[in-house]
C-alpha cells in the first residue's frame, strides 16, 4: 500500500545520493551535450538504477556488505575503471579541438547504437559508486523501513533517479551554446578527469566497511 512519508523519505535520500558528480552523471551530461543516443543513455541509466535500488531494498545491499571479497572487487575494480575513464577525459582535455555544433555532434566520430549502449552499461555497471549509493546505502536505509513501507520508499528513490537523469540528459541541450567553443569542452573534460581521479584515490585509500 502506498504511503506518502516513506515515499518522500526515499525520494529525498535517493536524490541526495544520486545527484552528485560521478562517472555516470558525467557521461550522461556529455551525451546530452553531444545529442548522441540521449534517449538510450538516459533510459539505460534509469533502468539500472531501478533494478539496483529495488534489489538493494529487497536484501542485496545487506548481502554485499557482509561479503568482504565483494567489497574488495568493487573497491579495486572500481578504482581501476575510474582511472581509465579519467585518463580518457584527460586526453580529450589536452588534445580536443572540436566544438559542439548546433543539432549535430561534437568532438570525435558519432558512436553506433551498440557502442553507445556498451558505453553507458560500462559507466554504470563498472562504477562502484553506483553500487554503493543504490544497492548498499539506499538498500540498507530502505530495508530498515517497515515491511509495508518498503515499496513506497523504493518508488520514491527510483522516482528521484528517473527525474534526475531526464533532467540531466534532456536538459543538457540548454547548455549547448556554452559548449560551442573547444575551450569549453576541454574545461568539462578536465573537470571530469579531476573528479574521476579523486574518487579513484578515495577508493584506493579508504577500505569499504563490512557489516559485523
Amino acid at each position: 500500500m502506498f504511503s506518502l512519508t516513506p515515499f518522500v523519505h526515499g525520494f529525498g535520500t535517493g536524490a541526495g545520493l544520486i545527484i552528485a558528480i560521478g562517472a555516470q552523471n558525467a557521461h550522461v551530461l556529455r551525451v546530452g551535450l553531444l545529442r548522441r543516443h540521449v534517449g538510450l543513455t538516459v533510459a539505460t541509466c534509469i533502468a539500472v538504477d531501478v533494478i539496483a535500488i529495488t534489489a538493494g531494498v529487497a536484501g542485496m545491499g545487506a548481502l554485499i556488505q557482509g561479503q568482504p571479497w565483494l567489497l574488495a572487487i568493487a573497491r579495486w575494480g572500481g578504482a581501476a575503471f575510474l582511472v581509465w575513464y579519467g585518463t580518457g577525459a584527460l586526453r580529450r582535455a589536452l588534445s580536443s579541438d572540436g566544438a559542439l555544433m548546433a543539432g549535430a555532434g561534437g568532438p570525435g566520430a558519432a558512436p553506433t547504437v551498440r557502442q553507445a549502449f556498451a558505453a553507458v552499461l560500462a559507466v554504470s555497471l563498472l562504477n562502484p559508486h553506483m553500487y554503493l549509493d543504490t544497492v548498499v546505502l539506499l538498500g540498507a536505509i530502505g530495508g530498515q523501513q517497515p515491511a509495508g513501507q518498503q515499496v513506497s520508499f523504493t518508488v520514491g528513490a527510483t522516482t528521484a533517479s528517473t527525474l534526475w537523469f531526464l533532467m540531466l540528459g534532456l536538459g543538457a541541450r540548454r547548455l549547448a551554446p556554452w559548449f560551442a567553443k573547444p575551450a569549453a569542452w576541454r574545461c568539462l573534460d578536465a573537470g571530469i578527469a579531476v573528479v574521476m581521479f579523486s574518487i579513484s584515490l578515495f577508493l584506493a585509500f579508504t577500505p569499504l566497511h563490512t557489516t559485523p
